[in-house]
């Protein structure tokens, strides 16, 4: 996979991080999980993004390192919709 390539991944994935901030319940624990999950969920394609034009290794390194703790962040913010059951299930026994 090259740069472009996950580039594009990762603003896919943000847009579907977008469709399940608008899925939550406007609850006062869903707009938390919401604003949460808006911040970490779609930062990471810019920050990717951003580490092509790095001005070192360092600064490199650095912009993807924020990348990654904003994914592994989603990730925690996901496990908790699950765990809390905020999104309804489908048919399917998915999750939107």
């Amino acid at each position: 996979m090259n740069q472009d390539e996950l580039s594009e991944r990762l603003w896919d994935f943000a847009a579907r991080v977008g469709k399940i901030v608008d899925a939550l319940p406007d609850t006062r624990l869903g707009r938390h999980v919401a604003g949460q999950l808006v911040r970490c969920g779609t930062s990471a394609a810019p920050n990717y993004d951003e580490s092509g034009a790095a001005e070192s290794r360092d600064d490199f390194v650095h912009k993807l390192s924020i990348a990654l703790k904003e994914l592994r962040e989603t990730r925690g913010w996901l496990k908790f919709i699950v765990k809390a059951e905020l999104l309804a299930k489908t048919k399917n026994g998915c999750s939107d």
